[in-house]
Order: C-alpha cells, then sequence, then structure tokens
C-alpha cells in the first residue's frame, strides 16, 4: 500500500504550534534495527546472483543468511503486531489511520516473505539458476515494500511511539526481537547490526553492550562474524 499522506496523528509535537508532547521513552532502536533489514535485504539479490548455477554448497550458505533475515523480520513484525499497535491505538487514538496502515503495509510483507520461504529450500538443495530466480524474485517484492514501509514507520510511528509509550514497552519489544534471533545466529545478526549503522556499530556498542559483552564480541564474535561474512561473498 503506498505510503500516501495522511493527516497528522495529533499525538506528535507540531512545528510552531501548542505545547510540545513529552518524550516519555526513546524509541530510535527502530530505525537501528531497519538499517539492518534494509541492508541485508538490499544486498541479497547480488549475493544471490553470484552465486554458480547448480552450486548447492554456496546457495545453501547464503540461503543461511536469507533464512535468518528472513525470521528477523517476521519476529519484528510479529513483536510489533502483537505488542505495539494495541497500544498506540489506545494511548494515541488519533493515529489509528497510520496504525491502519502500517497492518496493510505488514500483511503486504507476509506475502513477499511467505514466496521467500518457500523459494529457499529448492534453491538451497540445488543451487538451480531456475530456483534462483524464484528466490530473487520474492527479494524485489521484499525489498520493494521495505521501501514504502520503514520510511512510513519512522516518520509517522516512532515520533507517537516516543510521546505515549513507556521505557518497559520499548525494552518489550526488544526482547521480542532478540527471542526472534535463530540458534546459533547471535553473532552474525549483531555484526548484521554493526556493520549497518553509520559508524559501523562503535555508537550502538556503547548504548546497547556492557563491556563485559562488547569484549566477547571483539575476541569471539566479530571473527566469526568475519569469517561468515568471507564465505557469503566468496
Amino acid at each position: 500500500m503506498p505510503a500516501t499522506a495522511l493527516p497528522s496523528s495529533g499525538d506528535t509535537p507540531q512545528p510552531g504550534g501548542g505545547t510540545a508532547a513529552v518524550k516519555t521513552c526513546d524509541a530510535g532502536g527502530m530505525a537501528e534495527i531497519h538499517r539492518m533489514f534494509r541492508a541485508g535485504f538490499g544486498e541479497s539479490p547480488a549475493l544471490v546472483g553470484a552465486v554458480a548455477g547448480g552450486d548447492a554448497a554456496q546457495a545453501d550458505l547464503v540461503g543461511d543468511y536469507l533464512s535468518m533475515l528472513s525470521v528477523g523480520l517476521h519476529g519484528h513484525h510479529e513483536g510489533e503486531d502483537t505488542l505495539l499497535w494495541g497500544r498506540l491505538e489506545s494511548r494515541a487514538p488519533s493515529c489509528a489511520a497510520h496504525v491502519e496502515r502500517m497492518k496493510a503495509q505488514h500483511a503486504e510483507m507476509l506475502v513477499h516473505l511467505g514466496e521467500l520461504d518457500t523459494a529457499l529450500p529448492p534453491w538451497r538443495a540445488t543451487g538451480s539458476t531456475t530456483d534462483a530466480g524464484s528466490v530473487v524474485a520474492a527479494l524485489d517484492g521484499i525489498n520493494s515494500a521495505l521501501a514504502v514501509h520503514l520510511p512510513d514507520e519512522e516518520k509517522n510511528i516512532v515520533p507517537v511511539m516516543e510521546t505515549v509509550l513507556t521505557p518497559k514497552d520499548v525494552d518489550a519489544l526488544a526482547e521480542h526481537g532478540r527471542r526472534s534471533t535463530p540458534k546459533g545466529k547471535m553473532f552474525i545478526q549483531l555484526g548484521s547490526i554493526l556493520a549497518a549503522q553509520p559508524d559501523g556499530g562503535v555508537a550502538w556498542q556503547r548504548a546497547h553492550l556492557p563491556a563485559p559483552v562488547r569484549l566477547i564480541w571483539r575476541v569471539v564474535g566479530k571473527p566469526r562474524y568475519e569469517k561468515y561474512r568471507a564465505a557469503l561473498e566468496a
């Protein structure tokens, strides 16, 4: 659904008018996670295209990465569907039109993710160019939908979140996302998040990772991520 202009939600501070709404939480993490999905899905058609026809081993590796992204986006949207929209509808009623549009965009994205989830297993098993074409077609649909949905959400939903949600609400969304990380993919997903940030994740680490965890990432996680990326791009 195109992100055509809607009236202001009425729940965000308006330039030059009225009293500014009080900021109740920091929802900047939404854009940080969005960067990972933009970067990951954005590079994916080229990664698929670089796999030689019949190279099932490389197709399986790239398919593993795409599956991680798909599971992550499913989990991200499931968290919003179950933990966010209802709160916004009850606490910011004039944001209802924006929320309905988010729900419609999620439904569209679910179709494209379903196509990817269906296309991946046969391609991972065979590496055939025909199966690769089905994967790329699904990725094209996902990327087109993301190009509409993510900026729309960042512009029209995040500012409202920051005036009606509590830090506990935001933490619950983040925890839901963490629980959706596929088993064994913690360091790969963390590396993907860091690599997608403008500064390579330096500020993100300081904001989100305690010092001992930053050390574990530097000594254990980062080498694993870099090895995975080297194989992915081989």
